[in-house]
């Protein structure tokens, strides 16, 4: 059987509001996420049994082992669809992992897409998605949404003008858990977005009265993010320069997907991850 394969974008956090905290420890967010044209491979294909294997240019930072975030999505879909749990599965990891940019939530995303496919399963996916973490549900949509609860409940994003995006890990993990315990002060009112944002300029200027409210106990913990904030903010094309999720990748507005790929490419840095283009173009014949 030809291999089924499935493209797990990158997630970015335009602006992410910390609204309260629930009792049993869960923090509330508003956040406008997009996705961006970087991004991991999901492919697959059936078998007698259940494997795992990572390639790509990030795939000797993962193990296949029972923790990995792939073979957790694969084992609850044949779960809830009570099929055997078995598929050769092949992530191909562009992504560099712990980098606020969902990495192993879009790959989870991809396999529940994949595995559905491969095994004809017509259940929804959404509730698999959610057991599997907080961030899962929207990268299963991959299309740019209002990300509100502690991340269920996902809300049409504005109409977006064909941005540029240029992201920058500076090569350090960050422990999610930490950054939202390290997180101190009031909470942050919801955001309520427009409808649709004719010109990337003023989507950038809409933006910047938000913030990420997780960017100075990420800083704190990981200084080097701070210098690549700085190395956006020189560029004077860029628009806009904030950090993703709980860090340590950043993300700098261009007018456009070929401002953003121009400025990627004058970034020089041993230790840093960089990517340059627009938002993810999912196409029709992709699952």
């Amino acid at each position: 059987m030809t291999a089924l394969r499935s493209f797990a974008p990158a997630k970015i956090n335009l602006y992410l509001h910390v609204t309260g905290k629930r009792a049993d420890g869960y923090h509330l967010l508003d956040s406008l996420i997009v996705f961006a044209g970087a991004g991991d491979y999901i492919e697959a294909q059936a078998a007698g049994e259940l494997s795992l294997t990572i390639t790509g240019a990030m795939g000797h930072t993962l193990e296949a082992d029972d923790d990995n975030l792939v073979l957790k999505a694969a084992r609850a879909l044949a779960a809830a669809g009570n099929v055997p749990p078995y598929a050769a599965i092949n992530l191909e990891k562009n992504l560099p992992v712990a980098s606020g940019i969902g990495g192993g939530s879009a790959d989870a995303a991809a396999t529940l897409r994949v595995l559905a496919k491969l095994w004809n399963l017509k259940i929804p996916l959404e509730p698999i998605a959610l057991s599997l973490g907080a961030d899962v549900p929207v990268c299963l949509a991959r299309k740019t949404r209002r990300m509100t609860g502690i991340g269920e409940i996902l809300t049409n994003g504005p109409a977006m003008p064909d941005i540029g995006l240029v992201l920058i890990n500076p090569g350090v993990p960050v422990p999610t858990k930490e950054i939202f315990a390290a997180r101190k002060g009031p909470f942050s009112p919801a955001v309520i977005p427009p409808v649709a944002w004719r010109e990337t300029k003023f989507l950038a200027a809409d933006i910047a009265d938000h913030k990420n409210d997780l960017q100075a106990p990420a800083i704190a913990r990981v200084p080097e993010i701070a210098a690549v904030l700085e190395t956006l903010h020189d560029d004077k094309k860029c628009l806009l320069a904030r950090m993703s999720g709980s860090g340590a990748t950043c993300f700098g507005i261009y007018e456009n997907p070929a401002a953003a790929a121009m400025a990627a490419h004058t970034i020089r840095h041993a230790h840093w991850w960089v990517w340059g283009g627009g938002l993810a173009e999912i196409l029709l014949h992709d699952l």
